[in-house]
C-alpha cells in the first residue's frame, strides 16, 4: 500500500456534512486483491497446487454423507445397540449394591464398559470414516499432502486491506453466510413439516408406553435429520461449483507470471511429453480427415498394422505413404477406409515392413516396388473402371 491519501473531501462537498472534515480514508483498501491476474492457471500451477493440498471442494458433501451413513447404520443396528445399552443399564442398576469398589474391580469394570461401548460405536465410526473418505474422493480423488501442516511464517502478515476485504467484501464470506442462513431455514422448515405430519402420534405419547413413546420421538427425529442431510447434499452441488470457480480465480496469473512460467517449464519433461502427444493427435486428425480418404489402397496386417498408399503420376515419382498406424490408429484407418469405400488388401510382411521403415510422406523405396505393384495390380483387376487412371499411369 503506497499511500493513504484518499480523503472524503469530495464526498464532503457532495454531502455538505462537516462531521467528516479532516478524516482520511483510502478507497484502495477495497480494491481487487489480485488486480491484473487475468490469465487462466496453467496445468503446472494446478498440479503444484494439488501437490500442496490446494483443491476445489465443498465441506457440505462429506458432512451430508457422514450424517446419512451414520444414521442409516443406527437404523440398521438400532435394536442391537439398544439391547447392549439395556443389558449394561440393567446389570449396573441391579448389581450396584453388590459391587466391591477396589482398584482391580474398577479396572475390570472399566474394561468391560469400554468393550461394550466399542461394540456400539464401532459400526458408526466405520460408517462415518467411510462416508468422509467417499465424500472427499468423489470431489478430488486420492491426494495426500503434508504441506498444509507446515508452519509458514511468511503467511503471518497483517495487511488491513486484505483483512477488511476478507471480512466484509469477500464472496467466500457471502457464500458462507448464505449457506448458514439456508441451513437454519431449511432445517427449521423440514422440522416444522415433519412435526406437523407426526403431530397426532406425538400427542399420543403420554398415553402409550415409554418404549412406544421413545420409538415415536426417535422416528420423528430420525426423519428430521435424514431430510436435513438430503437438503445439505443438495446444497453441496452448487457450492462445489462455486468453490471450484473461486479456486480457479485464486490461481489466476498475470501475463508476466505466465511468461516466466513458460520460460521455466520449456524443458519440463511433462510439458514436452504433452506437446508430443498433442502433435501426434493433430497428425492423426489430419491423416484421418484429409489423407486417408484420398488413398488408393490400405495395406493391412490385418489387425495390428495399416498403411494407406496414394499414387499421383503428376506429383509423385512412386506410390507414397499418406497414413500409417499401429493398433488403435490402424483400427481408425480401417474404419475411415470402409466409410470412403477404399480397398483394403491384406499383406502382413509388406504392412509390417512399411510401418517399420517408412514415415508419413515417404515414397516407396525401390526394393518394395515389386510388392507394391502387386497390390496395385490386384485393386486394378478388382476395380478396373474406378482405377483406370492408375492403370494408364502404371
Amino acid at each position: 500500500m503506497k499511500e493513504y491519501i484518499s480523503t472524503f473531501s469530495k464526498f464532503n462537498r457532495w454531502s455538505g456534512d462537516p462531521f467528516f472534515a479532516g478524516f482520511a480514508f483510502d478507497l484502495q483498501l477495497f480494491a481487487a486483491e489480485d488486480e491484473g491476474r487475468t490469465e487462466e492457471p496453467t496445468e503446472k500451477k494446478l498440479r503444484e497446487a494439488r501437490e500442496k493440498g490446494q483443491v476445489a471442494r465443498t465441506v457440505e458433501l462429506p458432512q451430508a454423507i457422514v450424517v446419512i451413513f451414520g444414521f442409516m447404520v443406527i437404523l440398521i443396528f438400532g435394536s442391537w445397540i439398544l439391547d447392549i445399552i439395556i443389558r449394561l443399564t440393567t446389570y449396573y442398576l441391579s448389581s450396584f449394591s453388590r459391587l466391591y469398589v477396589t482398584e482391580r474391580s474398577i479396572y475390570r469394570e472399566f474394561l468391560a464398559v469400554a468393550v461394550e461401548s466399542g461394540k456400539i460405536l464401532l459400526p458408526i465410526f466405520i460408517a462415518a470414516v467411510t462416508a468422509a473418505l467417499l465424500g472427499n474422493l468423489v470431489q478430488v480423488g486420492f491426494q495426500f499432502s503434508a504441506h498444509p501442516l507446515k508452519f509458514d511464517l511468511s503467511k503471518l502478515k497483517f495487511d488491513p486491506a486484505t483483512v477488511m476485504k476478507r471480512i466484509f467484501f469477500s464472496k467466500q464470506v457471502a457464500m458462507n453466510l448464505f449457506k448458514s442462513v439456508f441451513k437454519v431455514l431449511a432445517v427449521g422448515f423440514v422440522a416444522y413439516l415433519i412435526i406437523m405430519s407426526d403431530l397426532d402420534d406425538l400427542l399420543k405419547t403420554p398415553d402409550v408406553s415409554i418404549a412406544m413413546a421413545l420409538k415415536i420421538i426417535m422416528m420423528t427425529a430420525f426423519k428430521i435429520i435424514i431430510w436435513s442431510a438430503v437438503l445439505l447434499l443438495a446444497l453441496s452441488i452448487p457450492d462445489y461449483f462455486f468453490q471450484k470457480r473461486e479456486f480457479i480465480e485464486s490461481l489466476k496469473m498475470t501475463k508476466e507470471e505466465l511468461k516466466e512460467e513458460l520460460k521455466e517449464t520449456i524443458g519440463d519433461p511433462y510439458i514436452r511429453a504433452r506437446l508430443r502427444e498433442m502433435q501426434r493427435q493433430n497428425l492423426m486428425r489430419v491423416m484421418m480427415s484429409r489423407e486417408v480418404p484420398k488413398a488408393d489402397v490400405v495395406v493391412t496386417n490385418p489387425t495390428h498394422y495399416a498403411v494407406a498408399l496414394q499414387y499421383d503420376r503428376e506429383r509423385m515419382p512412386a506410390p507414397t505413404v499418406v497414413a500409417k498406424g499401429e493398433d488403435s490408429i490402424a483400427l481408425k484407418i480401417r474404419e475411415v477406409a470402409r466409410e470412403h469405400d477404399i480397398p483394403m488388401i491384406e499383406n502382413r510382411p509388406l504392412a509390417q515392413e512399411m510401418c517399420r521403415r517408412l514415415d508419413v510422406g515417404d515414397i516407396i523405396p525401390e526394393d518394395l516396388f515389386y510388392a507394391v505393384s502387386l497390390i496395385y495390380g490386384e485393386i486394378i483387376r478388382k476395380y478396373p473402371e474406378r482405377y483406370r487412371r492408375l492403370a494408364e499411369a502404371i
